[in-house]
């Protein structure tokens, strides 16, 4: 025993006096010894010894402290250490493990733990400690960003998140301490992100426990229920597969095949989620954030009944290369007869975590459908551990180990990129958990390359699957040389190719139907930052209108002056406080005084009193909206209202909102239409109608032979035979409107007309 831990060993058995008794002592002992154990099977003894010191001192720092099931504290960083270990992960990472929560919990720094077990190990634990906890609005924030900060960290060392995950395999072990409300929270968050992480990485083995640890404490009386249906009928389904791996292997050893053949029982959170059916492709648009969504709040479930979900069992067939992958495929297709349709090639197209196998459905003895794997030995180390098979090997950057790791951190720049475009930690949240969920399709490119999208993708995310640019001038798609819409959603085997037009911009509504988060960080970036230069071209218009009259122009303000006012509102550029002003944040007369010269403020400021009312021609963009409370028309008399985030609110001068915002005056401007304007603007007209069949026809019929389109229309029954008609209208000015309401006034049908608002 070295002296290092010789030494810690007294220290720590002179604090336990004090606060534990023998029995724990004993204990404590057992386990540091199986640890070392298991570890000395695969590193060199001075980093088990390394290793033992880790043990000893984390057992020293966190002397006297408990955890709620009543054991010792130090009980738990041993048992991550020990998960860690049966995946043969270095000593590093051990160490780390051990002392993951020293930083946090205890009065030693990272300097400290950098000093006596290196900058590596220090680094890995300040990776993992616990995040520190700031103020936020709300719990969502506070989770958005704790996560967002571990995705970061990811990103430095991936040993970082695997350490995390086996933090929380130990915690949802013993998540029976906890009061109901924290298991239930708990467990919506390892069902939500870090069993989806775990699959990510290829971590299968972790991933599955997990999910049926979060799924015991999340939905307890259903995983009861499920989990003795499952033994009932193991008896029966137990037989199949007995009979089934006899049949293979002696098949197999008559076609000189050397093989593994292995049943094994699905997971019950997977037989769960076959039961429920398919998710909706978009469960976290639904739910910004938060918890797993409950079947009644997703999109309607194909569902079925436990009886007639038949993979429960599964047949696993273990090679030694490929091409015998798919010997034994065609082998097994002629001993039993193939299900049409439920075949899939994940060797040709691995998925994205680098699973490879060959999956069959088989009318089994019976007809009872079995499914069945088939892939290397090899890849069956890929699919239990995932990027740990790197270090299990360590093959450095070859070997399937190292593709993993080279997979995953493709995934996590991904990730950092989104969180670089995301414009909060919540956003970006809501992005990971959609990445999360893939249920992959694969499409291919005019050239023949692959591009893998999750299930419900659309032609906008493959156009930003192959590049940002090409997914920001997206006009059109073609689907297997076909034009389709953009919101049309892919399937596998599709060839997609994206019409690209130099001058296209991203649409606003796109956001409505994407389900990739590079898409939609992509889609909401380009518009932020349009909106900002938008908001610095109508700040840089309302800050001349409130000089106007006292000075020449902008660029005859004192460069002194405007630089003072920039740093004291703590801004990066002038641009960016007139778009301050042109969002509506800060108000441009009192911005005009501040600039002016001392003579010039110390006379009476009106900025108002000569300046010309600001022109809207109705294409200024996101910065410049009209109330959707009055519709304002050209031709109507306006005023404008600056709303702060929004920019400038048009509202017609007797709007009733008019009134409520009056006691702001400073926040109104005046403001009227150009004398040319092209666009069309939305209107609402309300009818009272004869009900009689075809009266919805006739007043469309009318509506287009003037001209104008119809966004909405809905009914109401009012009295008797008299239904009230709602439509909203896309017009271009007044005169227009005019001409539409005369159309609609001779039919005989309509007994009342009125525009809204």
């Amino acid at each position: 025993m070295s002296a290092p831990v010789r030494e810690v060993r007294n220290e720590l058995q002179q604090a336990r006096r004090l606060a534990v008794d023998d029995e724990w002592l004993d204990d404590l002992r057992l386990r540091i010894d199986d640890l070392c154990a298991i570890t000395s099977e695969y590193l060199e003894p001075d980093q088990v010894e390394q290793l033992r010191e880790a043990c000893y001192f984390a057992a020293d720092a966190h002397a006297g402290i408990y955890r709620k099931s009543g054991e010792p504290y130090i009980f738990h960083p041993l048992a991550v250490a020990r998960i860690l270990a049966n995946v043969r992960f270095d000593h590093e990472t051990l160490q780390a493990a051990l002392l993951h929560d020293v930083i946090e919990d205890t009065h030693y720094s990272k300097e400290h733990l950098s000093n006596r077990f290196g900058p590596e190990v220090a680094d890995l634990v300040d990776g993992v400690s616990k995040l520190t906890q700031i103020q936020f609005n709300s719990r969502l924030e506070a989770q958005a960003e704790n996560f967002r900060k571990m995705f970061l960290a990811m990103a430095n060392d991936l040993r970082v998140i695997m350490i995390k995950l086996a933090d929380r395999l130990h915690n949802m072990r013993t998540l029976g301490a906890m009061r109901p409300e924290s298991r239930r929270r708990i467990a919506r968050e390892t069902l939500e992100i870090y069993a989806p992480i775990a699959g990510r990485l290829g971590m299968n083995h972790l991933r599955q426990e997990l999910e049926d640890l979060g799924f015991s404490h999340l939905y307890p009386l259903r995983y009861r229920v499920l989990q003795e249906a499952v033994r009932k009928m193991s008896g029966n389904r137990h037989e199949i597969v007995s009979q089934m791996e006899s049949c293979i292997d002696t098949r197999l050893r008559e076609e000189g095949i050397t093989a593994r053949v292995v049943g094994r029982s699905k997971h019950l959170w997977g037989i769960y989620q076959k039961m429920r059916g398919k998710p909706s492709p978009h469960p976290f648009r639904e739910r910004l954030a938060g918890s797993l969504p409950d079947a009644d709040r997703l999109a309607p479930r194909k569902t079925r009944p436990f009886k007639e979900v038949y993979d429960v069992y599964a047949v696993r067939i273990l090679v030694d290369n490929v091409d015998t992958c798919y010997r034994v495929l065609g082998v097994m297709h002629s001993l039993y007869k193939p299900i049409m349709g439920r075949f899939k090639d994940y060797i040709a197209i691995p998925k994205a975590n680098g699973y490879q196998s060959l999956h069959t459905v088989l009318f089994g003895p019976g007809g009872v459908p079995i499914e069945l794997q088939i892939r290397t030995e090899e890849m069956h180390i890929m699919a239990e551990v995932g990027v740990a098979a790197h270090w299990r090997y360590k093959s450095g950057g070859d070997g399937q180990g190292g593709h993993a790791q080279q997979r995953a951190r493709e995934w996590l720049r991904k990730l950092l990129d989104m969180q670089r475009r995301a414009g909060n930690p919540v956003e970006f949240l809501e992005s990971v958990k959609v990445d999360l969920f893939p249920d992959e399709v694969y499409v291919f490119t005019p050239r023949g390359e692959i591009i893998e999208l999750p299930r419900g993708a659309t032609a906008v995310d493959f156009a930003y699957a192959i590049h940002s640019d090409v997914g920001n001038t997206c006009v059109g798609a073609r689907v297997d040389r076909r034009l389709v819409p953009l919101r049309t959603p892919l399937t596998t085997g599709q060839t997609v190719e994206a019409i690209i037009t130099p001058t296209a911009r991203p649409n606003p509504a796109w956001l409505n139907f994407v389900v990739t988060a590079k898409a939609r960080a992509s889609i909401r970036h380009y518009l932020k930052h349009l909106q900002r230069e938008e908001a610095a071209l109508l700040g840089k218009r309302l800050l001349e209108k409130a000089l106007a009259g006292r000075i020449g122009g902008l660029n005859e303000l004192p460069a002194e002056r405007i630089k003072a006012l920039v740093r004291e509102f703590n801004l990066a550029s002038f641009d960016e406080l007139l778009a301050e002003i042109g969002l509506g944040n800060r108000v441009a007369a009192l911005i005009a005084k501040r600039l002016l010269p001392g003579d010039e403020k110390a006379e009476t400021f009106s900025p108002d009193a000569s300046a010309q009312p600001l022109l809207i021609k109705g294409t200024e963009g996101a910065v410049v909206s009209f109330g959707k409370c009055c519709r304002p028309l050209p031709g109507d008399a306006i005023i404008g209202f600056l709303n702060t985030g929004r920019g400038i609110v048009i509202h017609r001068d007797h709007c009733k909102n008019v009134i409520g915002y009056k006691k702001n005056p400073e926040r109104w401007i005046e403001v009227e239409w150009e004398q040319h304007i092209s666009a069309d603007f939305a209107v609402e007209l309300r009818l009272d109608v004869i009900n009689k069949r075809g009266v919805l026809a006739t007043i469309a019929a009318a509506i287009a032979a003037s001209d104008t389109n119809i966004e909405t229309i809905n009914t109401s029954e009012r009295e008797g035979n008299v239904t009230t008609v709602n439509l909203l209208l896309n017009v271009r000015d007044r005169t227009h409107l005019a001409r539409v309401m005369r159309q609609l006034r001779t039919l005989p049908e309509v007994q009342k007309l009125a525009r809204r608002g």
